[in-house]
């Protein structure tokens, strides 16, 4: 990533309660990694150990009241009428959905780090309703086998494998460009945060995308226009609660139940 991409998380303010209630979430998962005989178990021990140190006296860094800034954009998210897709084979440009729709999709793939298992969720019901075979070739990879574990028992890989859709073994897959690949010189939607050339295929054209656009393209067979996605989306917003649930760890029982059963080793 260049220096820029980089820096832009710096504009990002975090709250309290959205940091305590991810790290809260995570012990329970280390400590179910440790009862599942994950290693190393001192450096998983530490981490824990340095969560619980912050949920104690919780403190995040910000801006100074007085910080000078060379430049300040303002975005006004309302103006933001339409999906953002970033074009092959840079992930710099960036364009509005209505100025690429219309283009031909060869296969889709939604996965990499930037995803949670809400996403999965939400192209999985478009793909539902859709009901038929996918006309495009569709990658779906879980980024951890936790997020796989609980796709699975809600019913998603059945509803994939009935598209046509390939479901892979959780992690990188495709996003790493050394791991399976798409085919030579196809089109493809991608919910990775890279597209640089050759990286998903030899000679692929990547767009970048939502993984909710992503499942409208992978059923159209082609990017849609603004009016075609906010048809399929506005079938999400209807049960977006229960779609975009986060796996909060310190809440299912069946890793609480072991995760309360390790006890830390103290290091001398």
């Amino acid at each position: 990533a260049s220096a820029e991409r980089s820096a832009a998380g710096c504009s990002i303010k975090l709250e309290e309660d959205a940091v305590a209630e991810y790290l809260t979430s995570n012990i329970v998962m280390l400590k179910w990694m440790i009862s599942e005989g994950y290693g190393d178990v001192r450096t998983i021990t530490r981490r824990i150990k340095a969560m619980e140190e912050w949920l104690a006296n919780p403190s995040l860094m910000e801006a100074d009241s007085d910080a000078e800034y060379a430049h300040i954009i303002e975005i006004d998210l309302a103006d933001i009428k339409e999906p953002i897709v970033c074009c092959p084979n840079d992930p710099d440009d960036a364009k509005l959905l209505s100025e690429v729709s219309g283009v031909d999709v060869d296969e889709v793939f939604i996965g990499s780090c930037m995803t949670n298992i809400g996403h999965f969720r939400a192209a999985g019901k478009l793909i539902e309703k859709f009901g038929g075979s996918l006309p495009t070739r569709m990658w779906v990879t879980p980024p951890t086998k936790m997020d796989s574990a609980q796709l699975k028992d809600e019913g998603y890989f059945n509803i994939y494998g009935k598209a046509g859709a390939r479901v892979e073994t959780p992690g990188c897959s495709l996003c790493m460009g050394n791991q399976a690949r798409v085919g030579d010189n196809t089109t493809v939607l991608s919910t990775s945060t890279r597209n640089f050339p050759n990286r998903l295929g030899t000679g692929a054209n990547v767009y970048l995308t939502s993984a909710e656009l992503a499942g409208v393209g992978a059923i159209l067979g082609k990017l849609p226009s603004p009016a075609e996605y906010m048809e399929y989306a506005s079938q999400i917003d209807a049960t977006a609660a229960d779609t975009y649930r986060y796996l909060n760890f310190d809440k299912m029982e069946e890793y609480t139940k072991k995760a309360d059963t390790v006890i830390l080793q103290v290091e001398a």
